[in-house]
């Protein structure tokens, strides 16, 4: 079941007024299994991850502080292991536990690499969560980035139950799979080449990485914004 929750709405006028009451009613004649604590949770990490990038005591970022509080808030709604999990497919099964433990904080460190330095760039883009749907443990929360310029950018995040909280495990952007993106990188090297292949080539550094992010971007290394 998908219900309709809407944030960062600014009530400018009458329309945007009976948005919000239409929304608050809507909410009251719903049953009490109300699904919307994937929503709030998530909600609840990006906003968390706004108010770092807007303090203005870490935008300098002079030690790292900003990005490590990124990182930190990351793991809170990420589940890291998982994710790498389902990106490595197949081939996850043929690692010991001491190389699946590797893969997962290479793949935690892609993901930085790839994705830390767009989050730092954000100035008061909007996001707005359009509704959830659970189906037993797994959740799907669809939300819409507005930028600046007014361009909309469907972002979908699938969610696993972890006791009481709703950990992502996959982020789909415009349709695009973050889990079967990588897929298809970590799949190639693995069949052509070996383990070890892949561990140099998340590893590598200076232009050397040559995984690319859902948006085209690379995850390889970079220097922190001085």
């Amino acid at each position: 079941m998908a219900f309709a929750r809407v944030a960062s709405i600014r009530p400018r006028d009458l329309r945007a007024s009976l948005v919000l009451v239409t929304v608050a009613v809507l909410a009251l004649l719903q049953p009490p299994a109300w699904a919307g604590v994937p929503t709030d949770q998530l909600r609840g990490s990006v906003d968390r991850v706004i108010q770092v990038l807007e303090d203005p005591k870490l935008k300098a970022d002079p030690n790292g502080a900003r990005r490590a509080a990124i990182r930190k808030e990351a793991e809170s709604i990420f589940d890291f292991t998982e994710t790498a999990k389902r990106a490595l497919g197949q081939h996850w099964k043929t690692l010991n536990p001491s190389q699946q433990q590797e893969f997962v904080s290479l793949f935690e460190d892609l993901l930085e690499r790839a994705y830390v330095l767009k989050i730092e760039k954000y100035s008061d883009e909007r996001v707005t969560y359009l509704g959830d749907a659970i189906d037993g443990d797994l959740a799907t929360v669809k939300t819409k980035f507005t930028t600046k310029q007014g361009t909309d950018i469907p972002v979908d995040y699938r969610l696993l139950r972890r006791g009481d909280r709703w950990l992502v495990y996959d982020v789909f952007v415009e349709g695009v799979s973050l889990v079967a993106n990588y897929r298809t990188q970590f799949d190639r090297i693995m069949r052509t080449s070996s383990y070890d292949e892949l561990v140099r080539r998340m590893k590598a550094s200076s232009g050397q990485s040559d995984f690319k992010a859902p948006d085209g971007s690379t995850g390889k290394a970079t220097s922190p914004r001085s």
